[in-house]
């Protein structure tokens, strides 16, 4: 019998005690209890006469129940892989060593990805997100830099089962784009990303210089959770924000009307500034505009825990060096770093695709466990 087999049978052992305790940190048995409360309410007679309640009931049932579904066929895998053993061993085939291997270490990083959710428990982690791209200075570099940090979120939402919408996008003078805003769905989407919000420093070889110089580039991006209008006691009059309007452009294709009906909107006392030319009409951007503006209120005075929305200060982030949280080299070598957690990879062309987990994950165990590299 290959003595691998054996060794797995072992590692299996030893991880029952983790899988059956993601049980009790999901708990299991109270969602189990929702379920059935959740499937009474949509049962009951006239359920659907609030569709925008009904619809929210809806989507709880469903998170709910691909949380339940997604431990249950983690449980289920752990047992069809200690058959592939059993059976392995009784007719002595080696042949079922890759599948068991293969098992096996989707069954680990699911268990680990099911951990990490079970630390997200912050009041809006499990909310959609809403991203900001913003170019650093140095014109086309840094705009073309800025775009494939969108391209690199986005794939990573494709990748990981989220949706996204764009919002704003205000393209480069000759390529990249200036500064993009996004709202990625999902539940959890602010949870995973939270800890992406900072400037991210570039080092390559320019295609945009003739003599093939190394430069370095920087781009900020803005991480916000989306929060519901009826989640805080606030409300955002129209005397406290400047409202601008201005001709759609921009990336978004059959999605952006080109017409002025593009919102701008500038918190008075802040300066904070939020833009939306992608819904079609001038009233639906300006609503969405509303929405993005009072997220980012509500998280800065959750986050610097004010009193209220008018002990906000309007500091702008600096986009240089020296503040960066991750360090992206091209060139001399290949190497994407995170300044705070100390995770690494040299793999840039898989981070660039989209494979952030690794570095989402080491932030979300830093963040448990208080062990940064600097503070």
């Amino acid at each position: 019998m290959n003595i691998e087999f054996d060794s797995y049978k072992q590692k299996l052992n030893d991880c029952r005690p983790a899988l059956d305790g993601l049980a009790e940190s999901l708990n299991l048995k109270g969602l189990s209890n929702e379920l059935e409360r959740l499937h009474a309410m949509q049962e009951a007679p006239g359920f659907w006469d609030d569709p925008e309640k009904s619809q929210k009931i809806v989507v709880k049932t469903r998170q709910i129940e691909t949380k339940v579904a997604r431990y249950q066929a983690m449980t289920m895998s752990w047992d069809d892989l200690m058959t592939i053993i059993e059976m392995a061993e009784e007719e002595d085939d080696d042949s079922m060593l890759p599948e068991l291997k293969e098992g096996y270490d989707k069954l680990i990083a699911d268990m680990e990805t099911c951990r990490l959710e079970t630390l997200l428990t912050g009041k809006y982690d499990k909310n959609n997100v809403i991203m900001n791209f913003q170019a650093g200075a140095g014109g086309t570099e840094a705009q073309d830099w800025c775009q494939m940090l969108y391209r690199m979120y986005t794939r990573w939402a494709e990748r990981s089962g989220f949706s996204y919408k764009i919002m704003d996008y205000q393209e480069g003078d000759e390529a990249g784009l200036k500064s993009a805003s996004i709202i990625i769905e999902g539940e959890n989407a602010y949870g995973f990303l939270k800890g992406e919000n900072g400037v991210h420093r570039l080092v390559r070889v320019s295609p945009f210089d003739a003599n093939a110089r190394r430069q370095t580039s920087f781009a900020a991006i803005e991480v916000v959770p989306e929060i519901e209008d009826d989640s805080e006691d606030f409300e955002i009059k129209a005397e406290d924000y400047e409202m601008q309007v201005f001709r759609s452009s921009g990336a978004g294709g059959q999605h952006i009307n080109k017409t002025s009906s593009a919102v701008r909107l500038i918190h008075k006392a802040t300066g904070i500034a939020v833009s939306c030319q992608t819904e079609r009409s001038q009233f639906q951007n300006k609503e969405a505009c509303l929405r993005m503006l009072r997220s980012k209120l509500v998280e800065i005075r959750e986050r610097e825990h004010l009193a209220t929305i008018a002990d906000i200060k309007g500091v702008q982030q600096k986009i240089e060096w020296g503040s960066q949280i991750r360090n992206y080299v091209f060139m001399p070598y290949t190497l994407v770093k995170d300044t705070r957690t100390g995770w690494e990879t040299s793999n840039v062309n898989a981070v660039m695709d989209g494979a952030l987990d690794p570095f989402l994950q080491a932030y979300l165990n830093c963040l448990a466990s208080g062990n940064w590299v600097t503070k």
